[in-house]
């Protein structure tokens, strides 16, 4: 068994919200369709709830499964990743379907999440053991995620894909939904420039949240909960990033958002280097060659440089 995260750290969340911000960072609703002579209808259906994480962050996986009733398994799923996936029907309908619709998503992952309900409500019904009932998954499952794959669009000519409904005018439901989404996709950086002489002259401290553009209206609402920053669009790119660099505001509002709804897993580690550079700045040790060599180290040993068991 896994060793729980720090409980200073986790009684301060909502652990519903924290769940569903994470969810909209980093899970999925996946409708499985394979051929299968052992039934009727020479297809099988079967629906999964999956979190999918680098395995530094294994414990974040585990607070979700404990918070979800002990449900589903946490399992290895390449070399440095694991996943915490639940496919048990009664589970799905008992535990995962309660918990997202009394604490919904806000990304463009809700329009997945509702089409993968219907879905799994068919299954529930009995739908999928029928000709009829596998072609109207199969319309849900068009228009979750990516689409079908090629062997069901060959298989299922006349598909026709369900309506997605449009995610729009959003609103952070609660400060641990933040938090649970920036211990998925938040980034606390260190930028130090150096004058023409080489001498380090400036350091700063970067949040930022990158998104597809598809959650631009996400980006925004971030945006306007932090009261704070500004939103990117790289249309090339087809990605956008919420960024905030002003000091004064890290220092005023950044920093004690997260004091008071703490993210988990690594990255609080990062976090936690962070505001040792904001203390370092806010009292001009940045300014010496002392403070700076300090915020060079501790910016050596944060993100990708971070050593871990």
């Amino acid at each position: 068994m896994i060793k729980i995260l720090n409980r200073d750290l986790t009684n301060k969340l909502n652990q519903g919200w924290f769940t569903t911000g994470f969810t909209d960072a980093e899970g999925c609703f996946y409708i499985s369709i394979t051929k299968n002579s052992r039934f009727k209808t020479g297809w099988k259906v079967l629906a999964f709830y999956e979190v999918h994480i680098h395995k530094k962050d294994l414990e974040v996986l585990q607070y979700i499964q404990e918070h979800l009733k002990g449900i589903g398994r946490i399992i290895l799923n390449g070399k440095n990743a694991y996943s915490f996936r639940v496919n048990s029907l009664n589970e799905l309908l008992e535990v995962v379907i309660p918990h997202f619709d009394k604490y919904p998503l806000i990304s463009q992952k809700l329009a997945d999440y509702i089409l993968w309900r219907q879905a799994v409500i068919k299954v529930k019904e009995g739908k999928h053991l029928t000709e009829q009932g596998i072609k109207e998954i199969v319309d849900l499952r068009a228009s979750i995620n990516t689409g079908l794959s090629k062997v069901l669009k060959e298989s299922f000519t006349e598909s026709n894909p369900a309506i997605r409904l449009s995610v729009d005018n959003q609103e952070v439901p609660h400060g641990s939904w933040l938090a649970g989404f920036t211990s998925g996709e938040g980034s606390f950086l260190i930028r130090v420039s150096k004058s023409s002489d080489k001498v380090i002259n400036r350091a700063q401290l970067v949040f930022t949240i990158s998104q597809h553009v598809r959650d631009e209206d996400l980006l925004r609402c971030i945006l306007n909960y932090l009261n704070c920053g500004r939103y990117r669009i790289y249309s090339s790119r087809n990605l956008g990033d919420y960024i905030c660099t002003n000091f004064e505001d890290i220092y005023t509002k950044i920093i004690p958002f997260f004091k008071v709804h703490p993210i988990l897993g690594v990255k609080s580690q990062d976090l936690s280097d962070w505001i040792e550079v904001a203390e370092l700045i806010q009292k001009k040790s940045h300014l010496t060659q002392g403070g700076l060599e300090r915020i060079l180290k501790i910016k050596s040993t944060m993100n990708r440089n971070r050593v871990y068991l």
